[in-house]
């Protein structure tokens, strides 16, 4: 039986959907929630690295706005289905989001996470990387992967 269930978010609809996975988990086990955002400011300093980038803060500040934005929407969904939630944002220290998310787990002794994958492959995969496969490989503890929503394609006519 899971007790505490730690939900990495990011704000996208795929990290919705592992949220809304957590909650009725959480709720049908009687668990509680933290939700996590990582603030990744990593980006942008290699990024300005080298460059003048004078609107850098403003930028992160940006990003702990919006992290904070998803934060409190998925707080409010979790309280909605009787859960009990809390809610934190890390910011990186320039050390990989996946490192944030597992340290975290520890940290809190979370008995799952459950986090939703955008499910890249290819070149997709190699460029920007899988913070989900990260923790999958690395985790302490069970990790529950929820997959984007797949789009829908038209159906081809057969000839």
């Amino acid at each position: 039986m899971y007790r505490r269930l730690l939900v990495p978010l990011d704000g996208s609809a795929t990290s919705t959907r592992g949220l809304r996975e957590a909650a009725g988990l959480a709720k049908a086990q009687g668990a509680r929630l933290r939700l996590l955002n990582v603030l990744d400011e990593r980006f942008f300093v290699s990024t300005a690295e080298g460059y003048p980038m004078s609107n850098i803060d403003e930028l992160i500040a940006s990003l702990r706005a919006e992290g904070q934005k998803a934060l409190d929407e998925a707080s409010k969904v979790a309280r909605k289905q009787g859960v009990e939630v809390e809610a934190s944002m890390v910011e990186s220290g320039g050390r990989a989001v996946s490192d944030v998310i597992l340290d975290e787990s520890r940290k809190w002794r979370a008995d799952l996470i459950v986090m939703g994958t955008h499910g890249r492959r290819g070149v997709n995969r190699m460029l920007l990387g899988s913070d989900a496969e990260r923790v999958l490989r690395s985790a302490p503890v069970p990790v529950l992967l929820v997959r984007a929503e797949e789009k829908k394609r038209p159906l081809r006519k057969r000839r």
